[in-house]
């Protein structure tokens, strides 16, 4: 690692509003891949009759555990009744025993219920628990997000590498065929698939990269433009070294400022537009946690005010905090401030 780039991070790491944005947001996702462990009507461990279960990784009939069909037991009742019964067995739940696709039927009055010290943020017009959809819908939604950012921008810097290289001929047919597809209306695209198709994760990942990728492709050709008639690029070429060496090898990593410093805002936009496209009823399917789902619910249920305003609470956070990481970054890499890390 260069002594610039040892400089550059210590210069993020100084502000501390993106240093610790950035560690909390990084704690929270790692976190949330253990969120069976955390919110879940599924048993952790249960042990019966001498044997132990991990129903979290495997499905168990009720007949297992002494009951009289095989469908799969209700693990809260199961622990109960083992504690009545005080044979020796018993059930470890989650936290909070509760699934992020389970109507809870058993609560008085109709969904969705207000919020309750067993359920602080309520439930929605399912009788799902808000709070626990909220939980997985962060670790979808940030996901998503990080996916279509990366291959966003892995795309959109191989071919505004490739135009601005390259240039001429090539970058002209190049750079008319990404205005002729930045004007196809992207949502009104989702619209057709989604009633053609049945929308999916995977569908939904694959139109936010195809149009995702064409607005760094022009930072990149710029910089390709400024870099490839420095002398280095000539000493390579002199020494033989082939033009997929040059642009990758060579001059690609003196042009990466741009996608650094622009990542964490475009990881912004994609969480937002997934979170617009499950608002619209074009997302996500159900009953997969979505924010934006959320939302919607709060919109047919105006007075039911925990829908509306748990989502849009997550999602302000959530977004802060990667705007905050986002400018402490684009602070690190200013230009004008180098100089100044040369010669600190």
């Amino acid at each position: 690692m260069s002594e610039l780039s040892k400089k550059r991070i210590r210069k993020f790491k100084s502000i501390k509003r993106g240093y610790y944005s950035l560690i909390l947001l990084t704690l929270l996702y790692l976190l949330s891949f253990g969120l069976e462990f955390l919110a879940n009507n599924k048993a952790i461990l249960v042990r019966y009759e001498g044997q132990w279960y991990f129903p979290t990784f495997a499905y168990f009939p009720a007949n297992t555990f002494g009951g009289v069909n095989s469908a799969e037991p209700d693990y809260r009742e199961l622990q109960q009744r083992f504690e009545q019964e005080a044979a020796g067995n018993m059930v470890i739940l989650p936290l909070i025993p509760y699934s992020p696709t389970e109507s809870l039927l058993d609560l008085p009055g109709s969904p969705p219920h207000p919020p309750s010290w067993e359920h602080p943020l309520g439930t929605d017009d399912r009788g799902r628990d808000v709070f626990v959809r909220l939980l997985y819908g962060f670790r979808i939604s940030l996901s998503f997000g990080l996916q279509v950012t990366f291959f966003s921008l892995l795309l959109g810097v191989f071919i505004g590498a490739l135009q601005g290289y390259y240039g001429g001929r090539f970058d002209l047919t190049v750079q008319r065929m990404i205005e002729i597809w930045a004007t196809v209306p992207q949502l009104y695209l989702v619209i057709i698939i989604s009633s053609i198709f049945e929308p999916s994760y995977l569908w939904l990942l694959l139109i936010l990269i195809v149009f995702g990728w064409m607005g760094m492709t022009f930072y990149i050709r710029a910089e390709m433009y400024r870099e490839k008639s420095k002398e280095y690029v000539q000493a390579a070429r002199a020494l033989g070294a082939s033009d997929m060496a040059i642009i990758f090898k060579h001059i690609l990593p003196n042009s990466l400022v741009p996608v650094i410093t622009l990542a964490p805002f475009t990881l912004v936009g994609n969480i937002f537009a997934l979170t617009a496209l499950d608002f619209l009823g074009f997302g996500l399917p159900a009953p997969t946690p979505s924010w934006g789902e959320l939302m919607g619910q709060g919109m047919g249920n105006i007075y039911s005010y925990w829908l509306s305003l748990s989502p849009i609470s997550a999602l302000f956070l959530t977004l802060l905090l990667v705007t905050f990481i986002g400018e402490a970054v684009r602070e690190a890499f200013d230009p004008k401030s180098l100089n100044s890390l040369i010669y600190e």
